[in-house]
């Protein structure tokens, strides 16, 4: 039997339902033919007839649900391990008395073929940089990669299995990155929040470009991994994969595969409730390849998946697998209620239908069966590793670099402040401007650092001048640094944490500050995952003037420094830009958010270079030290530390001024450091900033005063829209007189 073409489907949808379950029961045409009146069923039958099928995932490349046997394909075993698989799923369910049931058991054939055929991978070697990587989208059906990690090989004892959800287990309720909490090996993406997951094999799969690009050479391929991801439609329906499915299309991602759990299920409802579109025709639209299959039909699954793979064709691939969401739990298998935990009142039985005698049962011949793929596996790793002995070899210095890139070596601070230049003096620019000068020599030190844009290079002046550009097409190759996201500042957040995920590059992006809003989910997981991405956001308080409130950031950067793990530095001058700078591209242990001006500041020339560009480093310093006794301190930062220098100036013996570029870093320094910034003798304090002021209390406490903006600002000049909101140094000096 041959798939029918989208043509022949077409001429169906005008056939009556009889005629169309008539066609069906001849067995060579497709079970996803769209129909037109069927009506939704409590729970979706077993056998491919009586599977109801929404018209919107009928499309081309619609294959047989015939079981068929693929050459060298043991289907016994698979069939096996699939069921073994639902058992290790409902068992640590079952124990841990929460997590999802549906996912691991719509899904366990599709895990069958991926981890014993599909994935290239070595579980004694999880770090492999020539691995295939997969990303589970769907990250509440984790207990499904637990399982398949367990029974490939990876060193995820049965302890850990049974361990679900525990405290301190490497089984949390969502797949976690490795990290300082969690080193789960085998975990490609932290997902949860629903979309993040598939836009984050976007970006793995924009780094898997660009390293083929760089370090392939016509006689040596080091190089050719793909990115899988496994999603369901709650992951289709949020906007952020709406964005990453276009990025991927237009710049020709065709090492990306997206696995679609389609079983007609969303949490509250079935999935018709709230959707009717035609995800097939809309990722075609996009410029996807787009497959439907049956998705528990090992032989189709293996069939498309090593179609993709070889499948070179600029496009991105969509595998639409129809499934049964808590196959194996006839009580709930195919409803809403199979999503979660619901269906573990009926685990016992189930089981026991399944031929599963054992709690954790994974049989000697499943064993066995994994041996023989590890076995296999291991061979093409090792060729591998001879390809790569000659490679390096053949090319020294792409050896080093490349050795450099997955180490994530970086010169040190001292010696990226010994090249940067510094800047003149006597001149006043804006810290964004200042921004675009440092990024150039950073990216030169740290050859992996890339930028990108959500279409503002222009005005967040971040691009690499000797860097060229990502992508497809145009100027554009997979060598660029330089990325352009196009208006889409939520995909640009989760391609960066793709892109630092994969391990090899330093992403950074750039917006408007007060869009980073878009974005504060990417931001969040970045932070959890402890991953060292960062963002250049500029603009960055009421100081933008004339674009009135709705672009005057006011409560952003408070709210940015609530993040657990983000450091967020807002730089005074153009050397304290350098300072932010550097910190980024140093860190290892989580993201940085710069944020930047739009209009000038003032070069604070009697703070000695070394002192601001250090001073960062540690996220607070004495800026201006007191003559006399210490009457008054004044912290501030950015644009407001210049007003703060003014009138400490202008009132003369007591007034100390501390520059709080970064409050996070400060918090982090020792105890000592900590009182000789900041004496707790002296309870005389106060703060400025262009912005909500409440976390600067922690700092002037109960008896000090901020001097800040509570609400939203006003269209008009930047300086004018300062004034009213008392952000100037004659505000300052009238206020900390006030305190003396």
């Amino acid at each position: 039997p041959r798939p029918l073409s989208l043509s022949e489907i077409t001429m169906l949808m005008s056939a009556s339902k009889v005629a169309i379950m008539a066609v069906l029961a001849v067995g060579g045409a497709s079970a996803f033919a769209p129909t037109s009146g069927f009506v939704p069923k409590a729970r979706i039958g077993s056998s491919a007839t009586s599977m109801r099928l929404r018209p919107a995932l009928a499309g081309k490349g619609v294959s047989s649900l015939s079981m068929q046997v693929a050459a060298g394909q043991d289907t016994a075993a698979l069939a096996r391990v699939a069921t073994e698989a639902r058992g290790l799923a409902m068992d640590s369910i079952a124990a841990a008395k929460s997590g999802h049931l549906g996912l691991p058991l719509g899904c366990a054939e599709i895990g069958a073929v991926l981890f014993s055929d599909f994935l290239q991978y070595n579980p004694k070697d999880p770090k492999w940089i020539n691995r295939d990587r997969f990303v589970l989208s769907g990250g509440h059906g984790s207990m499904f990669l637990y399982s398949w990690l367990h029974i490939a090989g990876y060193e995820i004892p049965m302890e850990e299995v049974k361990n679900f959800r525990q405290y301190h287990s490497m089984t949390p309720g969502h797949p976690e990155f490795p990290s300082s909490q969690h080193n789960t090996p085998g975990i490609e993406a932290t997902t949860g929040p629903l979309g993040q997951g598939v836009v984050n094999a976007a970006g793995i799969a924009a780094a898997q470009k660009m390293e083929q690009a760089m370090f392939n050479t016509k006689d040596h391929t080091i190089f050719d991994s793909v990115t899988v991801a496994l999603c369901g439609d709650g992951c289709l329906q949020e906007g952020i994969s709406h964005e990453g499915a276009c990025f991927a299309a237009h710049e020709g991602l065709d090492n990306l595969v997206i696995v679609y759990d389609s079983n007609d299920v969303t949490l509250d409802k079935m999935a018709e409730y709230t959707q009717s579109e035609d995800t097939a025709a809309r990722y075609e639209a996009y410029g996807w390849e787009v497959v439907t299959i049956d998705g528990h039909d090992a032989a189709v699954i293996k069939k498309s998946m090593d179609g993709f793979r070889a499948a070179k064709n600029g496009k991105p691939k969509l595998l639409i697998c129809k499934t049964i969401i808590g196959k194996g739990i006839d009580e709930v298998a195919g409803t809403n209620a199979a999503h979660g935990e619901a269906g573990v009142a009926y685990v016992k039985d189930a089981k026991a239908k399944l031929g599963l005698k054992e709690p954790w049962e994974v049989s000697s011949e499943t064993r066995d069966f994994f041996k023989g793929v590890t076995k296999a596996k291991t061979e093409v790793y090792t060729k591998w590793q001879d390809t790569f002995k000659a490679w390096k070899a053949a090319n020294k210095d792409h050896a080093k670099k490349l050795d450099d890139f997955v180490s994530g070596k970086v010169p040190s601070a001292a010696e990226m402040f010994k090249g940067i230049p510094e800047f003149d003096q006597d001149k006043d620019i804006a810290t964004r401007e200042a921004g675009s000068v440092v990024i150039n020599p950073v990216a030169d030190l740290v050859p992996q650092f890339l930028s990108g844009s959500a279409d503002l290079h222009g005005s967040n002046k971040n691009y690499i001048k000797t860097g060229g550009n990502w992508g497809r097409g145009f100027d554009k190759s997979y060598t660029g640094k330089n990325f352009y996201f196009g208006i889409r500042e939520h995909a640009m957040g989760a391609i960066m944490n793709g892109i630092s995920f994969h391990g090899m590059f330093r992403p950074s992006g750039a917006t408007f500050l007060v869009f980073v809003c878009y974005m504060r989910a990417t931001i969040r997981v970045a932070a959890l995952s402890e991953i060292a991405t960062t963002y250049i956001l500029t603009h960055d308080s009421i100081g933008v003037g004339e674009d009135g409130p709705t672009h005057q950031p006011v409560e952003t950067v408070s709210s940015l420094r609530v993040f657990p793990n983000l450091d967020v530095i807002r730089p005074a001058d153009p050397e304290e830009t350098v300072g932010a700078y550097v910190h980024s591209a140093q860190r290892k242990d989580g993201p940085t958010a710069l944020i930047l001006t739009r209009q000038n500041v003032r070069t604070l020339k009697e703070i000695p270079v070394k002192t601001r560009r250090e001073g960062v480093l540690k996220g607070g310093y004495v800026a201006h030290k007191e003559s006399g006794d210490l009457k008054l301190i004044i912290l501030a930062a950015g644009s407001e530390l210049q007003w703060a220098m003014d009138a400490a100036k202008s009132i003369g013996d007591g007034v100390r001024v501390v520059s709080m570029p970064c409050m996070s870093i400060f918090d982090k320094q020792d105890a000592k450091y900590q009182e000789e910034v900041l004496p707790k003798a002296c309870r005389n304090r106060m703060a400025m900033e262009a912005g909500v002021g409440s976390p600067w209390y922690k700092y002037v406490g109960l008896d000090g005063k901020v001097v800040s903006v509570e609400k939203f600002g006003f269209s008009a000049p930047g300086d004018i829209v300062m004034k009213e909101f008392g952000m100037t140094g004659e505000n300052c000096l009238a206020e900390a007189k006030k305190m003396m």
